[in-house]
């Protein structure tokens, strides 16, 4: 159910007064006889006695008028009663229908949140997780097509009309059809072709990598872009860092036993493939198995990403010539070149390199590998690539491979899903140019921004309680607090036709040939990215499109972004409850500020450098309350598989520190405005509903193969434990429910941090 079409509705509480005050105060026959009195010419017949009984009964009635109506007041601020508007009784029937009653909340809050939801929310088909994000992203994704569909709207920019164009060639089938598996093919030969239809002798291995990691954007062995110096964060600056393999995680190749059937779903997949380009069944196979075993070797060389969470011990800076001496095997002068063109480097540019030993591993075994099973390999990346832009049969082959992978049941996903999704991708920033004046109301933005100024006090204000920080530490910290940039909505740039058309002036966009338009997006993004290197970071620069219903924080700009597409129901709703918007977009607000504070986060200042801002002291006694989280959470299991405690130290930190901060931030926001009205038929002081509220942001649903990848890859928690893992930390939340000391979800230990 949508609930973005809410309207806010006066409230009328004037009955509860009045009925209360005709209770407890009777109309007297004198009152009622003063006041209906004969008038101004009986004056002169009362005596003075009558005259001065009259008058101090009308300084009593007077007296007794303005105490009834000074009680009646109080009254509304200590019971408001129950907001009876549409808007109200809707959603509490949505936060009803999502409970299970008969599970105790201090035995498992998650259940009791959600526990109707997961009953009545059985998995769509074609989806391998669904929950309130998945929903309102579905919703969203509908208002976008009709955007995109809708071309005789006057006055679009031509970034806008692109954005249209694009979407229009993507959904040209019969013209994708027409051309089959050709565009590829065509590609692959201009690259120099591979080992599928013909005997490989050729010594390109240097050309090829160029060619595929520039204009391709593909990382076959490595990847290497253009983003903030963490340790100057003025300037952008080169970055190498490891790359990602064909399947989501090193696991999957590493513990063959467990993850073998989707070992074998991917090589399937694979040699389909193959075939499809050209291949035999043999030859593809073959060849195939080849890239799965050269895959498996660099799986083996990737550094496991909780290895990865101290940035300060994985920042290498170096000169572009030492990269030659750290891994010969690739011609790093040329490679970085073509990459960054058209910008000229030289050799004393800087590099950051993140992976140090791994790049040394991975140029010993390019040197020792096969020339033509690196070129096999490289391919591979290409065409694993451009798998979703070709025909049906291509799509089919994924589909089948994917359905294993996330266990999804076959579906056929309608094409304009994948069309848009693909545009907002592409173009994202024109396309949310559309959204954003179809759908966000300016003073959501306005609303948001005070709610942040309201957790942010309530976080600085928590800081006093810390007890673990000296002073002058958390002296620094509140400075980084307050220095936090917010960027609410979208980027200002996008509300400027003449700037939106600038940003998105190179890149052509043809109306039939879907193909082209994707090659000619992989260009235009190399560019862009080469363009960044000799400016400073751009603040206005997103990395989220104002449709996304996400939210972020960037530690190199000390900032938090919070998309157009999140500032929604169910997160958010002007004519909710507020306990219902601190419960949702601002536990959300509170978990990315808490970000700043993360075992990552915390690494740099306010300025967002990357440097030992903190006292040894603090540090130490930080790692020794973050290990009490790594336990918690690593005494979760998801389908008998456990969480990874260290790998989801970040975002554990975050959902903790986002609910205790908005908790907070509501009870302020009652002190100054007194406590507001109650849902109907709940049951439930507003307290209580800010943590089902909370709760019921994350019930979802979600297939064991889509669990499984979640535990292996995801940086956050499974759903049940962000909500169970935060609540079991939360005093006020025990308190709230009158949970026991020592019930599971008010242990006697708990993990506190901020």
């Amino acid at each position: 159910m949508s609930m973005s079409s809410y309207k806010r509705a006066t409230l009328d509480e004037e009955d509860l007064v009045d009925s209360t005050s005709d209770d407890i105060y009777p109309s007297s026959p004198m009152q009622v006889g003063f006041l209906r009195g004969r008038g101004p010419a009986c004056w002169a017949d009362r005596t003075q006695r009558e005259r001065r009984l009259l008058f101090l009964v009308c300084l009593l009635s007077l007296a007794l008028f303005i105490s009834l109506i000074t009680s009646g007041v109080f009254y509304k601020q200590a019971h408001p009663g129950y907001c009876l508007t549409d808007q109200c009784i809707t959603v509490a029937s949505a936060v009803m229908g999502a409970l299970d009653r008969s599970v105790d909340p201090c035995h498992d809050f998650y259940n009791f949140a959600c526990g109707g939801w997961v009953k009545n929310n059985p998995l769509p088909e074609g989806k391998s997780r669904w929950g309130p994000f998945s929903n309102l992203w579905e919703h969203n994704m509908l208002v976008m097509k009709q955007l995109l569909e809708n071309t005789t709207v006057k006055g679009l920019s031509k970034a806008e009309e692109k954005a249209q164009r694009y979407y229009e060639a993507c959904m040209n089938e019969a013209k994708i059809e027409e051309l089959g598996a050709k565009p590829l093919q065509e590609l692959i030969n201009q690259i120099g072709g591979w080992a599928l239809n013909e005997s490989w002798d050729k010594d390109n291995f240097q050309e090829v990598l160029r060619t595929v990691s520039a204009g391709l954007r593909t990382s076959p062995f490595f990847t290497v872009f253009v983003s903030t110096d963490s340790k100057n964060s003025n300037s952008n600056v080169i970055q190498v860092d490891q790359s990602s393999l064909g399947l989501p995680s090193r696991d999957y190749y590493l513990n063959k036993t467990a993850n073998e059937k989707y070992l074998t779903a991917y090589l399937n997949f694979l040699v389909e493939l193959g075939v499809l380009l050209g291949g035999s069944e043999e030859t593809s196979r073959r060849m195939m198995e080849e890239i799965v075993d050269f895959e498996t070797t660099l799986a083996n060389i990737t550094v496991p990403q909780e290895e990865r969470r101290d940035e300060e011990l994985i920042y290498h800076k170096m000169e572009a010539k030492d990269l030659s001496t750290l891994a010969p095997a690739v011609d790093w002068m040329p490679f970085l070149n073509e990459v960054f063109a058209p910008v000229q480097l030289n050799e004393s540019e800087p590099v950051v390199v993140y992976a140090r030993e791994y790049l040394q591993k991975v140029s010993d075994l390019i040197t020792k590998t096969n020339k033509s099973l690196l070129n096999n390999y490289m391919m591979m990346k290409v065409v694993r690539k451009m798998v979703s832009i070709l025909d049906q049969r291509f799509q089919d082959a994924e589909q089948r491979f994917l359905e294993v992978m996330y266990g999804t049941k076959k579906s056929c996903t309608p094409r304009w899903k994948l069309c848009v999704s693909d545009t907002d991708s592409a173009l994202g920033f024109a396309l949310g140019a559309l959204f954003v004046k179809a759908t966000f109301a300016e003073d959501s933005k306005a609303t948001a921004e005070d709610m942040v100024a309201e957790i942010k006090l309530a976080f600085e204000d928590g800081l006093k309680y810390v007890s673990w920080m000296d002073s002058e530490t958390k002296r620094a910290a509140k400075e980084k607090a307050d220095a936090i940039y917010n960027m609410v909505g979208y980027p200002e740039f996008i509300m400027n036709t003449t700037q939106l058309d600038k940003v998105f002036n190179d890149f052509m966009v043809v109306s039939e040939l879907y193909f082209q338009n994707v090659m000619q997006y992989y260009n235009f993004s190399a560019r862009v990215t080469a363009d960044q290197l000799r400016k400073a970071p751009n603040r206005n620069q997103w990395s989220m499109t104002p449709p996304t219903v996400n939210a972020y924080y960037n530690p190199t700009k000390n900032e938090m972004v919070l998309p157009a597409g999140i500032l929604q129901a169910p997160f958010y709703s002007r004519s909710w409850p507020k306990a219902l918007n601190f419960g949702g977009i601002g536990v959300v607000m509170g978990h990315e500020l808490t970000h700043a504070f993360d075992d990552q986060g915390r690494e740099y200042d306010k300025d967002g450098n990357l440097r030992p801002w903190w006292k040894n002291s603090s540090v130490e006694a930080f790692k020794k309350q973050t290990q009490c989280m790594v336990e918690q959470y690593g005494n979760y299991s998801i389908n008998q598989e456990p969480v990874n405690g260290r790998h989801t130290l970040g975002e554990n930190i975050a959902d903790n520190g986002g609910l205790k901060a908005a908790y907070k931030a509501y009870v302020n926001w009652i002190k100054k405005n007194g406590e507001e009205a109650t849902l109907p038929a709940l049951g439930m002081t507003n307290h209580q509903l800010f943590f089902v509220g909370f709760a019921q942001v994350w019930c979802s649903v979600r297939t064991p193969e889509s669990s499984h990848e979640g535990v292996i890859t995801d940086p956050h928690s499974p759903s049940r434990y962000r909500v169970i893992g935060s609540i079991s930390n939360s005093n006020d939340f025990s308190k709230h429910f009158n949970c026991k000391a020592n019930t599971p979800m008010n242990p006697k230990h708990k993990c506190e941090l901020w």
